[in-house]
């Protein structure tokens, strides 16, 4: 039995009088890849912000590597955040730096390393997203959007973080692309003994990926669990996005 690295019990999330989410229970294991799927609008991306405390929940707790979010003290939370990576999903890269610069970023900010080390870190982060290093001078708007998506997910791994959080990674990418992503995610899991935490839409990333679900619909989760069993949940969302895949 693996141990869970992020435990939500009973959240609940309300914007003014509009309840976004009503007592959200669900675990995460270690060293998984666990995505968070439902309709447009169910909320998933709002619990991956609260996941990462860009947003504050109404009610219940998340706790992630043993720290409940919802006592955490400042320098706990500050500490806690160099923990985990996060790649948004339109990369989020300064647009004004290179991506040398901009994967090398969290290492200025949050470290002691001396120029030459972060300057080695980023090389190997570099190498290790699948960019070649004579892509580091360049800038976001020089390259494409897959690139943008590897630059940002070098930035993310910059700290050796255990837990990786990912907003859409395919989206807006052409199916090759995607497909590569999802290969290079499988790959960093392996070799960098990740957990990680996806928000998808895409149906062929979320086969081909992810080891266990939530599906988030009507403010609840309505199933928990691998995609084995997933069908036998009556459900208009599940039925719809699942529909003609066989693999099941």
């Amino acid at each position: 039995m693996m141990d869970n690295i992020i435990e939500v019990r009973g959240v609940k999330t309300s914007f003014e009088e509009r309840i976004i989410h009503d007592t959200l229970t669900l675990s995460i294991p270690k060293g998984s890849i666990y995505g968070l799927l439902g309709p447009s609008g169910c909320g998933k991306t709002t619990l991956l912000r609260e996941m990462v405390m860009l947003q504050e929940f109404s009610g219940g707790e998340i706790e992630i590597l043993g720290h409940k979010l919802g006592k955490i003290e400042y320098k706990e939370a500050m500490e806690l955040r160099q923990q985990w990576g996060v790649l948004f999903q339109s990369g989020a890269l300064f647009s004004s730096l290179s991506l040398k610069d901009n994967i090398a970023l969290p290492l200025v900010e949050y470290s002691d390393l001396s120029a030459a080390m972060i300057n080695e870190i980023v090389k190997f982060k570099i190498g290790i997203v699948g960019l070649k290093q004579e892509d580091a001078n360049l800038y976001p708007s020089q390259i494409s959007g897959g690139m943008r998506k590897k630059a940002a997910l070098a930035r993310a791994l910059a700290m050796d973080p255990k837990l990786l959080f990912l907003d859409e990674p395919t989206s807006g990418l052409d199916p090759i692309s995607a497909r590569e992503f999802d290969a290079l995610i499988l790959k960093l899991r392996s070799l960098l003994n990740l957990t990680i935490v996806m928000v998808s839409h895409d149906l062929q990333s979320v086969y081909d990926t992810l080891d266990k679900v939530a599906v988030i619909d009507n403010k609840k989760i309505i199933y928990e669990g691998d995609l084995k069993n997933i069908l036998s949940v009556e459900n208009k969302f599940i039925k719809t996005f699942f529909k003609g895949m066989g693999r099941i």
